[in-house]
């Protein structure tokens, strides 16, 4: 198995409140979205909700997927104002949250 050269993933999981409205939840996801424009080393976001027919979501629904060219580069990123600034939005409106980054490895047969 052999790790993609560089490319790092960043996926944060989450559950907002149950008093969240859908309207803020639309904002802060365009908020996310606009990451990319504002933090030079963030290259790609995606983002989706669950839609498993399996139901092992443990109640988590809404799935945020941003791309880097290292760990250095997601290091910048946690570090850059503009997404402290945006955490600080987004997290005291998520009941439950996971993070995860990761290098995506090529499984050879």
């Amino acid at each position: 198995m052999a790790e993609t050269n560089g490319i790092v993933k960043h996926i944060v999981i989450g559950k907002f409140k149950d008093d969240v409205t859908q309207q803020r939840i639309d904002e802060l996801i365009k908020g996310y979205a606009n990451l990319v424009n504002l933090v030079p080393t963030m290259k790609s976001f995606h983002w989706g909700t669950d839609v498993s027919a399996e139901n092992l979501h443990q109640g988590f629904t809404h799935v945020f997927e941003s791309t880097f060219d290292s760990l250095e580069a997601v290091a910048e990123y946690v570090a850059h104002p503009a997404h402290v600034e945006y955490a600080n939005l987004l997290l005291p409106s998520l009941d439950k949250v996971i993070v995860i980054d990761y290098k995506p490895t090529i499984v050879s047969l």
